[in-house]
């Protein structure tokens, strides 16, 4: 009786672990929650604004121990919401009060803090039984010699099972995930896919030296400056890209005259970019890129205003350098400058009201500001680059930059160290480990890239055997494109 009663104790606990909510379930049920309390909808109340932005770090925390099955001791959080009911009030004040370690309850009460309905999280709460507490360590005997060891919380370990032993389809499923994570540790990775990387490499250097004769005589022929493959697809794509202009050259050569003098990029859009290139978006028909390259003139007007609305958004801002955004791709020149126009008449209109704030210095030319779409994020980039929407209210910006003079100060020296070690590691690696390229994606960082570099160099004994003569492109995920070209995660594990 008492081995059958462990059993059960077993299988409940580990029914409880297999399903317990996923962040993109919290979230999905905390949305009319979030919704309410998001600080940008009090930029009005920085008060409020600050209290809620404290809560709902606090309240992150409380859900990641929740998730994790630990014991959470009470915790009260404050949160200011809109008062819909009271002109006179813009917000009014509710407290939660969470405890335990029931994650469907406490989503459940935080939406009834704030009134709102519990229908859509029922699913999650049937799904859920409630957490096994108290759990400990334990031996159960099994008939013949047959041991399970349940290790505590969320460890398993079961040896000798058979296949007619109710956890077997368990134990079966623990070993495939402990191989795949196994399979994407970077030397055992490389040394399943070197050959594949190589061959592939080999196969397409007749494409390869294709697009370049390609290229040469486009340019020639069109009296192009350049042109440049920036979309992520493989070498073949680009050929393909090649050869659909070199046609619309031939069919059309009264209009190939625009071309002269110009940069022209593959890219993911059509239009002019913020640095004067021409852009030909790679997945589009000719005859769009055709009309594009008839209206290129026109296009260029929008290129000649931007200088004056980067100027007047900086002479407001005490000359503060309008920039662009470091490691992300290109911008369409017309929909820069719709956001420059917008945001410059939200700060003028409020520094005709207000002065400038006391701690700002007589000139901010130290300091950069990017201005990108009204969905865009606000944030101090990793390179100390204020990052605004173009729909931020003109009060909202200015307490934004008020606030993180000392974050950004501290990134943009940080940045400054990070570009000359990255440059270093990078040389590093070439030589040391003998690559034929080194390459990153647009996200990818010099502070992530350095320790990628680094960790490179201290382990090239073990890696130079099976990455000696690749082409690396340090990305978020591995694999092995059409050309050859290997992408490896910055965060690889070896």
């Amino acid at each position: 009786m008492l081995r059958k009663r462990n059993l059960f104790v077993v299988k409940q606990h580990l029914a409880v672990l297999i399903r317990s909510l996923t962040s993109t379930e919290v979230s999905s049920a905390l949305r009319p929650f979030y919704f309410s309390v998001h600080p940008d909808l009090f930029g009005q109340h920085p008060k409020e604004r600050a209290i809620n932005e404290t809560s709902l770090q606090q309240l992150s925390s409380v859900l990641q121990s929740l998730q994790t099955a630990k014991y959470l001791p009470p915790v009260t959080l404050p949160f200011y919401i809109k008062n819909r009911n009271n002109q006179h009030e813009a917000a009014r004040l509710i407290k939660i009060y969470l405890k335990g370690r029931d994650l469907a309850s406490a989503i459940v009460n935080i939406l009834k803090a704030c009134d709102l309905p519990t229908n859509h999280v029922q699913q999650y709460i049937k799904a859920e039984p409630q957490r096994a507490t108290g759990f400990q360590t334990e031996n159960i005997r099994q008939d013949g010699d047959e041991w399970i060891r349940v290790k505590y919380q969320n460890e398993y370990d079961f040896t000798k099972l058979n296949k007619n032993h109710p956890l077997y389809a368990t134990f079966v499923m623990q070993q495939k995930m402990k191989e795949a994570r196994g399979a994407l540790r970077l030397k055992q990775w490389l040394e399943l896919h070197f050959e594949d990387a190589l061959a592939k490499a080999t196969s397409g250097s007749a494409s390869k030296e294709e697009i370049q004769r390609l290229k040469v005589e486009m340019i020639e022929k069109s009296k192009l400056k350049d042109i440049r493959w920036e979309c992520g697809w493989n070498s073949q794509h680009f050929r393909g890209c090649l050869l659909s202009l070199k046609s619309l050259m031939e069919q059309h050569p009264q209009h190939m005259r625009q071309l002269e003098d110009q940069i022209l990029v593959f890219s993911y859009f059509t239009g002019i970019s913020l640095d004067g290139h021409l852009m030909l978006f790679s997945g589009e028909v000719r005859h769009n890129w055709l009309d594009f390259i008839k209206n290129i003139r026109k296009h260029k007007l929008a290129l000649a205003r931007v200088p004056f609305y980067e100027k007047s958004l900086s002479h407001v801002l005490r000359n503060i350098k309008v920039s662009r955004r470091k490691f992300m791709p290109d911008m369409k020149v017309s929909e820069y400058e719709i956001n420059l126009k917008q945001l410059t008449t939200a700060v003028s209109d409020y520094f005709g009201r207000n002065s400038h704030p006391k701690n700002w210095p007589n000139s901010m030319d130290h300091y950069e500001i990017v201005v990108e779409s009204e969905a865009g994020p606000m944030m101090v980039s990793p390179t100390g680059q204020f990052i605004v929407p173009s729909s931020i209210p003109g009060p909202l910006l200015i307490n934004f930059i008020s606030t993180n003079f000392d974050d950004a100060n501290e990134r943009i020296d940080h940045y400054k160290k990070d570009k000359v070690m990255e440059k270093s590691l990078h040389r590093r690696c070439m030589e040391e480990l003998h690559l034929a390229a080194l390459l990153k994606d647009d996200n990818i960082t010099p502070e992530l890239m350095i320790q990628f570099c680094q960790k490179l160099v201290d382990h090239k004994t073990d890696l130079e055997s099976v990455i000696k003569g690749m082409h690396v492109n340090v990305s978020t995920y591995y694999s092995v494109l059409s050309d050859g070209v290997v992408c490896i995660p910055w965060n690889f594990d070896l």
